[in-house]
């Protein structure tokens, strides 16, 4: 197996040289390195490096970090090795003479252990892509004398010539020395923002970047022979961190390693355990005495701080820190929660009103009023008896505050609320794009996966093992073709260009997502049945309950009891399917992270919803729907009856169940989730390093490296659980607001503190993940337009069935006597005869009132027991379900008409951003324009120049003209070789 030497890389076994045997070294002429470093130990160099921050040097900035894992010697301590690798020059000498410590006969008798073979692969594969790396510009460092056992670190860096190389094949676009000025409003318009920067300046973080700009520099993709248009004075600073990581991260994307069995990059050396960790450092420390400002502390201080809560985020420190896509996702975080404020302020407006009338709401106040002695029917068989309408007083007044004609006013505002909310996100959006320089940005084709070349290198494989086979006959015509074949994947010719994965290929992926969803899906529907099963039966069970007050407390018992197992379950079952989510993905084995990253997000998606809602959904449109007629009930195994509404309906209920599962969410999520368990990892990691770690107390006193630091951090892990937890809030927050008009404000409260939970974890919490550009929140866009065109439908099936707003306008128009809404109540209810009861399900004890019963009542539109159809449904059934019908049908298109209204007329791009993009366009072709025209007046400066160097050359002699005709055929050419 062929060793790069252009990499000068240690080998795993020699990780340093005892201190026994410097003698030796010294012998074979190494003195003076070994020595060198030996010295550099008492002078502390980890000061003239910032700790990490930089080479050895303290000129050379780390721009990237590769973390591996190796056997240490435990004959004794090692001495600390930083191997480099420079410039040419250096690695041309190395090429001529052996590695420190390498081919060197140890005294003592001593040798180093032999490592076993797979250690020794990931040694040769290190080597070979490190050596790679090296050529392709990158400079390294390594670093095995650290404070983690066992653990090694390869610094890179980039040099102006690597990251002017990249830039241009990224075509990352760059300022330029042009600047221009920004269209400023006049007039009245004026002086509002001026009005409005000023009442909102105590609320804006102190950041540079985040105050107005009047001035903007012209942005162009960066090119090696139009340096002269950008500002290179400051070449330090002119690619920031986040743009140098960037470029590192698509060298080690694109650099191959061939010693294994196929092509393989930094994502599949990751994936094999060649290297354990690939990251960019934080800018330095975000806290302690004497720390140097960076970016990193001033996000800490005015982003990821409880305390600066109340201030707007400064969007563009984060996407410089981070890059766009995380920028982008903390803005669309921002703009919803700021839009949020006022769908907070109606629907406290509408709880409010709804406090307000109830002691004015006529419905209520008959079923609270003891004199009508209106008796129900038992809720279960047997063991429940008669009861008085009046008992369900708090049920039907707390029911008001929720089901009143303010929650379709406010179903209605908020199907507009999500229309506005997301054409506001698309106008911020083009302004973010704007002042990114994000405008012209197009997102080019991903390398492939890791698991996708291997999947398409075991297809090749197999392709020609069947091809071997087919032609065994041929044995040297087959053997040569294996052998080209073997020379083709080891000279790293990527396989993913020949050969691809058809829907063959995937198709047993394929079936096992379909029947893996559905199995989930049907799992889900189980647990729901399950939990209806409990309440049917511990309502029956409590019900026996010999205390009056156990009898009276049985649905509010059953129902918050019900609700919490229902909380715990879609909690638990979240992570499982969030778990099941990726598995049945990677199986799938999409070609690129962006594929990877959809298919997920739908995946995962699909199956956190129907968890967090079919429980919702039971109780809106299930619920008291098929429960039958007392003397004819549906039965649930022949022996529990299905259970009831209550006579208020099951809006409040709905409300119950909607609240404490969105609350419950947020809370245990936020708390337990995203603070608790990160923090257990954290200390568990810490206890396992520090039971390694060594007991050298001058090591232990040491301080740390930054790449060390950032190492025991935890790694990011996408964007995915975060935008997940908001998509589910966004759909508590639009599906069912008819019957909870205060979840926009529990939303904005929750948000508020998730901004900052959520800065604080990338901030302090999390290695530095590497920028990628976006210029739009990718598949999530869609996601929020389906739920708010889905609110729509949902919002008006619960007014229509679900709320008794539909109900109630057909009694008021149809059936009442005066106008009013008195005899309602009665209305609603049918008669039933107790002699009608089936043997065995009439009350053990009927006189558990005080009388003898021979009429109850029942919630439903039904023929009373003494006319000829009894107990059939009644015409007022089918009027009342033809009026919630229509009301849907006018509902739903009604306010779909008004939210594509406001979608059209509200333009997707601001006006001035469309004009200041024009702009740039002008003075961009006025700046080509110019530099065309400055090289047309200099060439022709140079012809003149030519012309009169030739008419001087004509007024010699011919002798000297003839001995200069060969300098005058060269004043002739001159022009035109420019």
């Amino acid at each position: 197996m062929r060793v790069n030497k252009k990499c000068s890389c240690l080998p795993a076994e020699e990780k340093g040289i005892h201190i026994i045997n410097i003698r030796a070294i010294e012998d074979i002429g190494y003195d003076q390195h070994e020595s060198t470093l030996l010295n550099s130990l008492s002078k502390n160099p980890d000061a003239d490096c910032k700790y990490g921050l930089y080479f050895r040097d303290g000129k050379r900035k780390v721009d990237y970090i590769l973390v591996y894992h190796y056997k240490k010697s435990s004959s004794g301590r090692t001495l600390a090795r930083r191997v480099h690798h420079n410039d040419s020059s250096t690695r041309s000498t190395r090429q001529d003479q052996p590695l420190p410590g390498k081919g060197v006969q140890l005294e003592m008798g001593e040798s180093e252990p032999h490592m076993d073979y797979h250690e020794d692969d990931k040694r040769f594969r290190r080597e070979e892509y490190e050596g790679n790396l090296v050529e392709a510009g990158l400079e390294l460092e390594r670093d095995e004398d650290t404070k983690i056992h066992g653990v090694g670190f390869v610094k890179i860096h980039a040099p102006w010539n690597v990251l002017c190389r990249e830039a241009e094949f990224l075509k990352l676009k760059m300022p330029t020395k042009k600047m221009y000025q920004i269209n400023q409003t006049h007039g009245l318009l004026k002086k509002i923002n001026s009005v409005i920067q000023k009442i909102t300046e105590p609320i804006q973080p102190k950041v540079a970047e985040h105050k107005p700009q009047t001035v903007k520099r012209l942005s162009y993709p960066f090119s090696r022979e139009k340096q002269h248009l950008f500002d290179l004075s400051d070449r330090d600073s002119f690619f920031d961190s986040k743009t140098r990581s960037t470029i590192v991260y698509e060298i080690l994307k694109r650099t191959t390693c061939t010693k294994a069995k196929y092509s393989m990059g930094i994502t599949s050396l990751l994936a094999n355990g060649v290297y354990s960790a690939a990251y960019p450092l934080h800018d330095g420390d975000y806290e302690g005495e004497n720390v140097e400002p960076n970016d990193r502390k001033l996000l800490c201080e005015e982003w990821a701080s409880y305390g600066v809560f109340y201030k707007y985020q400064p969007i563009d420190l984060v996407r410089k820190y981070f890059g766009e896509k995380i920028g982008l996702y903390f803005a669309w975080l921002g703009v919803y929660t700021q839009m949020l404020i006022p769908a907070s302020i109606v629907g406290i407006i509408v709880f409010l009103y709804g406090c307000a009338t109830v002691d004015e709401n006529i419905p209520s106040m008959e079923m609270c009023d003891q004199r009508n002695n209106i008796t129900m029917c038992p809720l279960c068989d047997r063991t429940c008896s008669y009861w008085k309408m009046s008992s369900a007083c708090a049920t039907a007044r707390a029911s008001h505050l929720f089901d009143n004609p303010a929650t379709v006013f406010f179903s209605v505002f908020m199907a507009l609320w999500a229309a506005t909310f997301m054409e506001h996100w698309k106008r911020k959006q083009m302004r973010l794009n704007y002042r990114w320089d994000l405008t012209g940005f197009e997102e080019e084709e991903d390398h492939p996966r890791a698991e996708y070349e291997a999947k398409v290198l075991e297809k090749s494989l197999r392709k020609e093992h069947k091809q071997k086979e087919k032609h065994r006959y041929f044995p040297e015509e087959t053997a040569n073709k294996w052998r080209q074949r073997v020379k083709t994947v080891m000279t790293g010719v990527k396989l993913t260009d020949k050969e691809k994965l058809t829907w063959k290929d995937r198709f047993p992926a394929y079936l096992t997502n379909f029947v893996g969803i559905i199995f989930m899906v049907g799992l889900t529907f189980a647990i729901v049945f399950g939990v209806i099963i409990y309440r049917i039966s511990t309502a029956a069970a409590l019900a026996i309950s010999s205390t009056p007050s156990g009898r009276s407390s049985v649905r509010v018992t059953v129902t918050a009891t019900a609700v919490i197992i229902n909380l715990v379950v879609i909690i638990i079952l979240d992570e499982v399917y969030g778990c099941i989510a990726r598995w049945l993905t990677q199986i799938e084995v999409p070609k690129t992270d962006k594929n990877f990253e959809e298919r997920l997000i739908f995946k995962a998606f699909l199956l956190k919803f129907v968890n967090a809602y079919t429980p919702i959904f039971y109780v809106a449109f299930f619920k008291g729907r098929f429960v039958g007629r007392p003397g004819d009930y549906v039965y649930i195994f022949h022996s529990f009856r299905m259970e009831e509404c209550a006579p208020g309906g099951c809006l409040m209920e709905l409300c119950i169940q909607l609240s404490i599962i969105m609350l419950g969410k947020q809370l245990i999520q936020n708390n337990l989730f995203e603070i608790g368990i990160p923090k257990m990892k954290k200390f568990i990691r810490y206890m396992k390093l520090k039971r390694r770690r060594s007991l050298d107390h001058e090591e232990h006193m040491k301080k740390k490296q930054r790449y060390e630091v950032d190492y025991n951090l935890e790694p990011f892990a996408g964007l995915t659980p975060e935008y997940m937890e908001m998509i589910i809030q966004f759909g508590f927050v639009t599906l069912f607001v008819a019957s909870f008009p205060l979840a926009p404000l529990f939303a904005l409260l929750n948000n508020i503190i998730e901004i900052r939970l959520d800065a604080k974890k990338f901030v302090t919490e999390l290695r530095r993940p590497v920028a990628v550009r976006a210029k739009d929140i990718g598949i999530w866009y869609n996601i929020l337009r389906g739920i708010g065109k889905l609110a729509v439908i949902i919002n008006a099936f619960v007014i229509s069935f679900t709320s008794d707003f539909i109900p109630r306008l057909v009694y008021l128009y149809m059936y009442s006597e005066n106008g009013t809404m008195h005899g309602f109540v009665n209305h609603t209810l049918s008669s039933f005869n107790v002699s009608d009861f089936q043997a065995g399900t009439a009350p053990n004890d009927p006189m558990d009132l005080g009388y003898e019963v021979q009429i109850c009542r029942y919630k439903d539109y039904r023929e009373p027991p003494w006319s000829e159809n009894k107990y059939d449904i009644s015409k007022d059934f089918w009027a009342v379900l033809a009026a919630r019908l229509a009301f849907v049908i006018v509902f739903q298109n009604l306010v779909m008409f008004m939210s594509d209204f406001v979608d059209w007329i509200i333009p997707d791009i601001p006006k001035d951003i469309s004009q200041q993009i024009h702009k740039e366009k002008v003075l961009m072709v006025e700046v080509f324009m110019r530099e065309e025209q400055g090289k047309l007046h200099m060439l022709e400066t140079w012809k003149d120049k030519d012309k009169k160097k030739g008419e001087n050359c004509n007024n010699h002699s011919p002798r000297l003209s003839r001995s200069r005709s060969g300098s005058l055929s060269s004043c002739h050419s001159y022009p035109l070789d420019v």
